[in-house]
């Protein structure tokens, strides 16, 4: 879990991870030099609750090197990821492995739900395909960062780390798929994506701007291909937050 200036959401969203049915985690929470009391409402809930590890980085180096210092340190077999204002439903963790294991897959994602910005949901719920491929992956954003989990001794560890561009989220999952990985959607909604008011991802402009980058920079596509997949990802995009 990526945080930084995060004080008002991280009770509620530790609380999330502390209620989930399977009880065997490790919260790997990397502080990237908040400027607010996050990290020391990290380290006031670690002292009661030893699954909580916190992390402080020495330097702010954005979500992609915080997410980058997590996975390194991840000693569990299982990885998932958990952004600092999104909220985990209970079964979360117990359905979403027994997914994984059911279908012998490196790469899982779930259903989640759009919140309000108290991580109440408001019932708009995002479905999920049974599978999805490079190409399919191109065209819809569909996998939301605090619903993937990998398994990994199906993936290497290195193949996870995040570049450090705008939107790392979606260029890693990409990459990962492009290497010849399937990615498995578990169609049950076990998560709440929290959209504050004037969030990064409310701004349509740049999300548009951050995409075509994706196509041109980090997948090479030329200008025809890039705007192809552009259209049809801006289509899905709008219709999912109807």
């Amino acid at each position: 879990m990526p945080v930084f200036n995060a004080a008002a959401w991280l009770r509620q969203t530790v609380a999330s991870v502390q209620e989930q049915t399977h009880e065997n985690w490790e919260l790997i929470a990397v502080d990237d030099c908040s400027t607010d009391e996050s990290f020391r409402l990290l380290q006031e809930m670690a002292q009661k609750d030893e699954r909580i590890r916190p992390v402080r980085q020495e330097k702010n180096s954005g979500a992609a090197a915080a997410r980058n210092a997590g996975i390194r340190l991840a000693q569990g077999r299982y990885l998932a990821f958990l952004d600092s204002d999104d909220l985990w439903k209970k079964t979360k963790l117990e359905k979403e492995l027994a997914f994984l294991k059911e279908r012998q897959a490196a790469f899982a994602f779930t259903a989640y739900e759009f919140g309000d910005e108290n991580g109440v949901g408001n019932g708009k719920i995002v479905r999920v395909p049974r599978t999805l491929s490079y190409r399919e992956a191109l065209s819809r954003t569909i996998i939301f960062t605090t619903t993937v989990m990998f398994d990994l001794e199906r993936i290497d560890r290195g193949l996870i780390l995040m570049p450090n561009v705008k939107s790392e989220d979606t260029a890693t999952w990409w990459r990962i798929l492009r290497s010849g990985y399937l990615a498995h959607g578990l169609n049950e909604n076990l998560a709440v994506y929290r959209r504050p008011k004037n969030s990064l991802s409310s701004n349509k402009l740049e999300a548009v701007r951050r995409i075509w980058r994706l196509y041109r920079d980090q997948e090479g596509l030329c200008a025809a291909a890039s705007a192809w997949y552009l259209f049809f990802w801006a289509l899905r995009a709008t219709v999912r937050r109807l």
